[in-house]
């Protein structure tokens, strides 16, 4: 198989001054990273498996790139994560290791286990690698990191992700993005998700290119880095809204205007992990001439579809699916639904996919159908050009109110383009005659002179179709979500 990080295996001469990794003022070369990943994985080789306190640092990098080297497969930590929780994750997983930064002060939970610092202060002082130190196993099949679920339907289950899939999807990436060792990545995605983690710092290692993390997401930070040679762009829907919020002020205001310049530069802006509001989406390209373009995946998956970087943007979809991926969309009894428009469940089965969940074959084999297919659980439509538009999760998303199916997502958008909406999200609630009525939870744009129920149903009718308008609308300050910025729906309905 080809190395996962060929780059990074022996960095001489100018491979090895090319700057790898930038956090803030710390920049590591391919050299410097090379050599501290080398030297640390000689030190947990024997480890079994290792956990990583994954904040969003360059420690972080040093210890998931040792880990692949060595062999060993990584378990990343999220630093927010709950007591009881991380008691789980340690207990299924059974790290021997723990790798955190000199500054993390650990919670109670990891006592037990041997704590190897990694500095990255001294790794840019540190001597640059060398292809025979640490050289790990690079079998298709063996694990390169395990990543938790979010665990809402139950305790976080652990996706065991082999070589194979990190590959694959990394180099359908290359393929329908044209991306190579030239592009430099900007973001401030936590390192401890796929999203973040694979696309956003394995991506650019496998490509030899470069990554700019800001540590925290700010609009300054962003319109900084595209401004000073970044190319592309990763981001969720929650960061580009406020980018989009950045680019309502008055144009010839300099920080507007500084934003509008660096993204238009941009050679791509992507957003994953959730749906981007079609508002956002106008809103962006309008003050920049710039389209921000999605993709879809999944912890388990990896990454499925993907607007091509030559393709047609369509806001509101996520592309056809990526070169490898088979899709297809499934009834509730099994049927397969050929037909354009029809809405289903999205499987998907190809080289991405993960080898099962660690310790629960259950769970493993409930995922799977008879034939192969990995179900997704995500509720979907296909176009007649391929153009995959998600309507949301199965068990959240999807309304079946007086005979029909409602995709919450495009009540969503239509919600998002009134005016006097800021933040919405829709769920499905029992009712007698409808089975279930559609729920507006809406976050108002002047909380004291929030827009009327019935406008807003009105709204919805006019745009869509009458059986498709809120039948209940409730009014929050703020809505919940995760670290990923996703809504967590099952919070409104609880």
């Amino acid at each position: 198989m080809t190395l996962l990080l060929p780059a990074l295996q022996s960095p001489t001469g100018p491979a090895a001054s090319r700057e790898a990794v930038r956090f803030g003022d710390l920049s590591l070369t391919y050299g410097r990273l090379a050599g501290a990943a080398a030297a640390l994985a000689a030190r947990v080789a024997d480890a079994g498996r290792v956990a990583v306190w994954a904040t969003p640092t360059p420690e972080t990098v040093i210890a998931v790139v040792a880990a692949l080297r060595a062999g060993v497969p990584a378990v990343p930590l999220n630093p927010r994560t709950g007591e009881r929780e991380l008691a789980h994750i340690l207990a299924d997983s059974a790290p021997t290791v723990v790798l955190a930064g000199p500054d993390d002060v650990l919670p109670s939970g990891l006592e037990k286990l041997r704590r190897v610092t990694v500095d990255a202060r001294e790794a840019v002082a540190g001597p640059e690698g060398s292809a025979s130190v640490g050289a790990g196993p690079e079998e298709p099949e063996a694990a390169a990191l395990i990543v938790y679920t979010s665990g809402t339907t139950g305790p976080p289950k652990g996706a065991v992700l082999p070589r194979r899939a990190v590959a694959a999807s990394l180099d359908a990436l290359e393929d329908a993005w044209g991306w190579t060792g030239d592009d430099v990545l900007v973001h401030a995605l936590p390192l401890f998700h796929v999203h973040g983690l694979i696309l956003g710092v394995l991506g650019p290692l496998r490509r030899g290119g470069s990554l700019r993390h800001l540590g925290k997401f700010s609009a300054e930070g962003v319109a900084r880095e595209l401004g000073s040679g970044g190319t592309m762009l990763f981001g969720v829907p929650t960061m580009y809204h406020r980018l989009a919020e950045a680019l309502d002020a008055p144009a010839g205001t300099a920080e507007r205007d500084a934003l509008a310049g660096a993204l238009a530069s941009a050679r791509l802006l992507v957003s994953g992990s959730a749906a981007l509001p079609v508002h956002d989406h106008e809103r962006i390209a309008a003050a920049t001439g710039r389209r921000v373009i999605e993709r879809y995946g999944m912890t388990e998956t990896l990454m499925n579809t993907g607007i091509r970087a030559d393709g047609v943007p369509r806001p509101g979809t996520v592309g056809p699916p990526l070169a490898g991926v088979e899709l297809r969309l499934v009834e509730e009894d099994g049927t397969v639904l050929d037909a354009a428009g029809a809405i289903g469940e999205i499987q998907v089965r190809g080289p991405n996919l993960f080898t099962g969940y660690l310790n629960r074959p259950d769970a493993t084999a409930a995922a799977h159908t008879a034939d192969g297919w990995f179900r997704t659980g995500d509720v979907g439509t296909v176009d007649a050009d391929g153009y995959v538009a998600i309507v949301g999760r199965k068990a959240t998303d999807l309304i079946k109110s007086g005979g029909y199916k409602i995709g919450a997502g495009e009540i969503e958008n239509v919600l998002l383009a009134h005016p006097g909406v800021r933040e919405a999200a829709v769920t499905g609630e029992e009712d007698a005659d409808l089975g279930e009525r559609v729920v507006a939870w809406v976050v108002a744009a002047d909380p004291g002179s929030p827009p009327a129920a019935e406008e807003l149903a009105d709204h919805v009718a006019a745009q869509l179709a009458p059986h498709k308008r809120p039948r209940t609308v409730r009014y929050l300050d703020t809505l919940p979500r995760n670290d990923l910025g996703k809504i967590m729906k099952r919070s409104l309905r609880a």
